[in-house]
């Protein structure tokens, strides 16, 4: 017991220092993310309504969650094939996009990351495409349409059930080239030359080839933080659905996992059900960014 004291005392005194300028970090990441979720988990086995105390109900929230409210269910479907198309492609997005950009010299580079990364950092830029989408003749893409004699009256785009989904793809692959594209840029600027004029001396013949047996293999840090930004972006979609085809949407075909926890947990303040529902995502998310991490650890 005095060796193991006298060790942490030890280890203590030469990187004191280093734990004094990581504990503000460490302060904020535990009372603002890692706390939250503990929260989180204990009052999912309770019925909460931030009127009267937390009564303990044992596993009746995830039964209920899981098995008599078909609502959840969609909201499940909904959100997984959103992220399994969405996920995927804003990230390949993300990638060849820094790659061709990242080719050009420094001024029209720096331009053409702030065209590419603006969308996801101007608020409601999105609500153009309410615009664009608008049910009315006064929608752009209705009067397109209907100027070019393709259809003869405005179609419900953000009413009808088969349209929601596809217009609500599109808008978030307009939204994602955010940190994760600004991640990989970083990482293309970081790239060591040397290991592309060694991989030219050793036979690389084509980009392509330089990409998968070079780059990818040295950007394993970016690629990993990004398939994790994109994951939780892919699985966290609320807000868009909302302001593009409302509140809840028609036969709740925007509807997804975090729409339901807002429903639960801002409008009728049954917080413990909603906790319950903010458990399954982080589950969700959590089995997701493992499967990818470990997918990009055999890179290289």
């Amino acid at each position: 017991m005095n060796k193991k004291q006298s060790s942490f005392g030890d280890t203590w005194r030469r990187h004191k220092y280093k734990y004094m300028m990581i504990a503000p970090f460490g302060l904020i990441f535990f009372i603002f993310t890692l706390l939250p979720v503990l929260v989180s988990i204990v009052f999912s086995f309770t019925s909460f309504n931030m009127v009267e105390a937390p009564e303990f109900v044992g596993w009746s929230n995830y039964l209920n969650l899981m098995v008599y409210d078909p609502i959840f269910l969609t909201a499940i479907k909904n959100t997984l094939f959103f992220a399994i198309i969405t996920g995927p492609v804003s990230y390949i997005m993300c990638f060849l996009f820094a790659w061709m950009v990242n080719d050009l010299p420094r001024i029209p580079r720096a331009i053409m990351t702030l065209v590419f990364y603006a969308p996801s950092i101007s608020g409601n830029a999105y609500l153009v495409w309410k615009l664009l989408f608008s049910s009315d003749s006064y929608g752009w893409v209705n009067a397109w349409l209907m100027k070019l004699g393709i259809i003869q009256e405005a179609v419900q785009w953000l009413v009808k059930k088969e349209y929601i989904m596809p217009i609500l793809i599109i808008v978030q692959l307009w939204l994602s080239l955010g940190v994760s594209f600004l991640t990989f840029i970083a990482g293309f600027q970081n790239l060591d030359k040397s290991l592309l004029e060694a991989g030219a001396v050793e036979g690389v013949k084509n980009r392509w080839q330089e990409l998968w047996y070079i780059i990818l293999p040295s950007m394993k840090p970016q690629l990993m933080f990004g398939a994790v930004m994109q994951i939780t972006s892919s699985l966290s979609v609320s807000q868009l659905s909302i302001d593009l085809v409302g509140f809840p949407s028609v036969s709740y075909a925007g509807h997804t996992i975090l729409t339901h926890l807002h429903d639960f947990g801002n409008i009728r303040y049954e917080l413990g059900y909603a906790c319950t529902i903010a458990v399954i995502l982080f589950l969700i998310m959590m089995f997701c960014n493992i499967v990818v991490q470990k997918l990009l650890r055999k890179l290289g």
